[in-house]
């Protein structure tokens, strides 16, 4: 696999201009109260399919030789992965399956459906699900689309970070919550184009901490998965984000589920958005460490937004 560049990015914007726009980058004085200093939000919830991923999507699905649109894609997804893919299928009238774990969000399940996509579902995690879905990718004949080791994917996903720093060119800090990786990875390359001084920090749960345990190790490496957190339920790290966060990455952290579910009640509270879980780790990070972040402008990459009702009441009830 080719490393993104910086290069890729400005050509992945051009080709997603058509499809999706720019989308908030706001500051709540209500935030700033609460976490003791300057916040920024970057609304990928407001994307089409309320997630960031659709960006990698459509990058990835324009892309594909006509060959591959004939055969048609498989993925594997915990909701929002299998979204862009099933929302740019759609675009490019390319046929996908999305093989997601059994008990998925139905929310996502649901969206996934009513984009054209066949979805399936098999074994209690990601990696089960991935695994079918590879096998049956081989025997159907479809090109498999992985959810992170995919350069057009991380290409696609880093111009959220492009304009992040095309409205606000002075932020300090870069907090980016982390599944597979893609999203932390593409900030990382966006920033050591156009503002090297700003720091990257990657957020994980600390019940699914694989991507945090392969970059400390500087190898892929598996771990247990017992997040809540959709967006961030794998069981490993991914060799090609990993590459990227490895070299460029400058600070990789953890956060609870209560520290999760609390900076999620913050949001919805104070912003009057929805958010999942994942959405809401990178506020969990600021939170549970102040001193570090007071005084310096701090940018959030708020991923999702696609929380199900019960979920919701879950979470109010919790709250």
């Amino acid at each position: 696999m080719d490393l993104p560049t910086f290069t890729d990015v400005l050509a992945a914007r051009r080709r997603i201009a058509p499809y999706l726009r720019p989308t908030p980058l706001h500051r709540y004085p209500a935030l700033d109260a609460v976490a003791g200093t300057e916040v920024w939000v970057k609304h990928e919830n407001h994307q089409p399919i309320g997630a960031f991923k659709v960006r990698g999507g459509v990058n990835l699905m324009s892309r594909l030789p006509e060959e591959d649109r004939r055969r048609g894609v498989a993925t594997a997804s915990t909701g929002n992965h299998g979204q862009s893919i099933a929302w740019a299928g759609r675009l490019f009238g390319v046929p996908v399956l999305v093989c997601v774990p059994e008990g998925a969000n139905p929310v996502k399940v649901e969206a996934m459906r009513l984009l054209g996509a066949t979805v399936l579902a098999h074994g209690p995690d990601f990696e089960a699900a991935r695994e079918y879905c590879e096998q049956l990718a081989e025997k159907e004949g479809r090109r498999y689309v992985h959810a992170a080791n995919e350069p057009d994917l991380i290409a696609g996903v880093a111009t959220e970070t492009l304009e992040i720093f095309e409205e606000q060119p002075d932020v300090e800090v870069l907090v980016v919550p982390v599944g597979g990786g893609s999203g932390a990875s593409g900030a990382c390359l966006v920033r050591r184009a156009v503002r090297p001084a700003t720091e990257v920090v990657a957020v994980q749960a600390e019940a699914a901490p694989a991507g945090q345990r392969s970059w400390q190790a500087g190898r892929v490496v598996q771990a247990p998965m017992a997040t809540a957190a959709e967006g961030m339920a794998t069981a490993s790290g991914y060799e090609l984000p990993q590459r990227i966060l490895r070299e460029l990455l400058d600070d990789f952290v953890l956060v609870s589920e209560e520290a999760m579910r609390a900076a999620a009640l913050t949001m919805i509270e104070k912003t009057r958005n929805l958010v999942e879980l994942s959405g809401a780790a990178p506020l969990a990070a600021v939170l549970a460490d102040p001193p570090r972040f007071a005084g310096r402008k701090v940018a959030l990459v708020w991923t999702g937004g696609n929380v199900s009702p019960a979920q919701l009441r879950e979470l109010l009830d919790a709250g």
